[in-house]
């Protein structure tokens, strides 16, 4: 899609209106008087960013999905240290990147209308505009998050990709999601990379006698170890393979093909839930995913965030007031 007719999509959009039922205190013209420009703000510096470097959308898909599921949607994985013993400072966090990108779509808007816009926002709108960019779906962004002032490595707890279907079903019901929303979510992966350190256990030594998981298909095994030896804990590798710079439900068909690149891929096999959902996604060429990620995302949006009073809204999103 061409930059220009993004564009015109979102004013559509804008136009047309969405119904959307927020929870208390979120609004989709929350800045309609205090910041009018705000969404356009961050969806200009969103596009310029990811418009140049578009794996940037996995990067930011993925900074928002770990900052909900800690606290909440509350910006506080953008938050620094200096004992470095905050959230970003978490192994699970510590591949993320996109940061340059929430603070320069922030600094744009204090410019605008400083004190008003929170980044917890900024972060959701960022995330929403960066999938755009590369042709994924849209979704209703309400606003009216507000910054939370605590971020602590102890807290991150997040989804982990050696993790089986039930505690994944925990992790998500905990946040008020439910199993759709899990493997609906699950569908990013078509757009992330990861690295050999996160599989060489899966492919080389799975149960200590030097072999793999039974659950993955052996010739994509052999692919992967052609790519990480051993010892190699660097090197990317991708989550969809042969698809991974495009928004699409191709990400299901290699999970039905047992290639899941993760535990928590493989595992949405082993429920008939998820694998209901996964084999309809097939079969259909992914005909309800866009929907379907686009609903759970504006689900997702709304885990425990802080409005009215609690929190504040930051003036960096690096630093509390």
């Amino acid at each position: 899609m061409a930059i220009k007719n993004l564009l015109a999509l979102v004013v559509l959009l804008g136009v047309v209106g969405v119904s959307v039922a927020a929870p208390k205190g979120l609004d989709l013209n929350y800045y309609k008087h205090r910041c009018p420009d705000a969404e356009a703000t961050v969806r200009r510096v969103t596009i310029q960013y990811v418009s140049r470097q578009p794996s940037l959308a996995a990067a930011l898909l993925r900074m928002h999905f770990h900052d909900c599921f800690v606290r909440g949607c509350d910006g506080s994985i953008l938050l620094k240290s200096p004992n470095k013993d905050a959230e970003r400072d978490a192994v699970p966090n510590l591949s993320l990147r996109g940061y340059e990108v929430v603070d320069a779509a922030k600094s744009a808007l204090e410019k605008k209308c400083p004190g008003v816009v929170s980044c917890a926002d900024v972060l959701s709108l960022v995330a929403r505009d960066a999938v755009l960019v590369i042709n994924g779906p849209w979704w209703p962004v309400p606003l009216g998050r507000r910054d939370g002032r605590i971020s602590k490595q102890s807290e991150v707890n997040l989804p982990s990709p050696f993790a089986g279907i039930a505690a994944l079903k925990k992790n998500f019901f905990d946040k008020g999601l439910n199993t759709k929303d899990l493997v609906v979510l699950s569908g990013g992966h078509t757009i992330g990379i990861s690295n050999c350190g996160l599989i060489n256990s899966r492919i080389y030594n799975f149960t200590g006698k030097g072999d793999f998981d039974p659950s993955m298909n052996p010739s994509y095994v052999r692919t992967l170890k052609k790519r990480c030896k051993p010892t190699d804990f660097k090197t990317s590798v991708e989550m969809d393979p042969g698809s991974v710079k495009k928004f699409d439900s191709h990400y299901f068909n290699i999970v039905a093909q047992k290639k899941g690149l993760f535990t928590s891929d493989s595992t949405l096999l082993d429920d008939p839930e998820t694998k209901s959902y996964i084999d309809n996604q097939v079969s259909t060429a992914g005909s309800s995913f866009n929907k379907d990620f686009s609903d759970s995302m504006l689900k997702l949006g709304f885990v425990q965030i802080l409005t009215g009073n609690k929190g504040e809204i930051r003036r960096k999103c690096a630093f509390v007031n």
